[in-house]
């Protein structure tokens, strides 16, 4: 039997209740790897939990608020006392509510940096000690392609963020490199998950399926196969790098 290419590592997915995060737990955990469930509602993070370990994976389910610094060091210290160290950290968590930027409170923009950027600091910087110490450590950071798109509108707080997320990325690589961190992100397109349904109408599906070369909808398990490349050895050399994932919509 072929080993599983995470067998042995332990990865903490934020926000991993739902879409991208859930799908990309349930890839570690098929390939090997315990799984934190990091998620602020403990519904989800145990339904997630749940499936994992129907698959005969292990996984811990810890509520975690990302923007809270005392509430990610507790889950950093859980996964440590379970598990025993941490190898990958994927900062996926994140909000997108729409408003028009001449709406906007300072209360909205505090709200969205918080959860979608500033938690990458918080995380990072709870995993880092771990990381460095073991001279190992896969960090991925969920950027998002309207970074690259500048649109679409009401979402000048949300793109700013995922513009930081980038910009993070590519900063943090030059000072943990040295210590053999890589640190990487992606920007994901258009995604075909639960929370989408919410705010897109018909129209704006049509409209992103003219934009895509590929003529699909992206799922999560797609980004998730994207990220575990990053998160494993085939990806050992690229550090502070970018990989934009949208089906051809936006291209470099």
């Amino acid at each position: 039997m072929c080993a599983k290419r995470f067998e042995g590592k332990i990865a903490i997915v934020t926000g991993a209740g739902l879409g991208i995060g859930r799908a990309t737990a349930l890839e570690f955990a098929k390939q090997g790897a315990a799984v934190i469930v990091a998620e602020i509602l403990p519904e989800r993070a145990k339904a997630v939990v749940s499936e994992i370990q129907d698959l005969g994976g292990r996984a811990l389910a810890v509520e975690t608020d990302v923007k809270q610094e005392a509430s990610v060091q507790v889950m950093v210290q859980r996964t440590l006392q379970e598990f025993g160290s941490v190898h990958i950290l994927v900062n996926n968590a994140g909000i997108y509510p729409r408003k028009s930027w001449e709406e906007m409170t300072t209360a909205d923009w505090d709200l969205m940096q918080d959860v979608n950027l500033k938690s990458c600091f918080f995380c990072s910087k709870a995993v880092y000690p771990t990381m460095k110490q073991n001279r190992y450590g896969k960090i991925i950071n969920i950027s998002s392609v309207t970074f690259l798109l500048a649109a679409p509108a009401k979402l000048v707080h949300y793109i700013a963020s995922k513009g930081g997320i980038v910009g993070f990325t590519r900063s943090l690589a030059r000072e943990v490199g040295e210590h053999n961190i890589n640190v990487n992100a992606l920007t994901p397109g258009a995604i075909n998950t639960e929370e989408e349904h919410k705010f897109l109408m018909p129209q704006d599906v049509d409209y992103f399926m003219s934009q895509q070369s590929l003529k699909r909808r992206i799922l999560p398990v797609d980004i998730a196969r994207v990220i575990l490349f990053l998160a494993s050895e085939e990806s050992s050399a690229m550090t502070g790098q970018t990989l934009n994932v949208d089906g051809g919509w936006y291209m470099q």
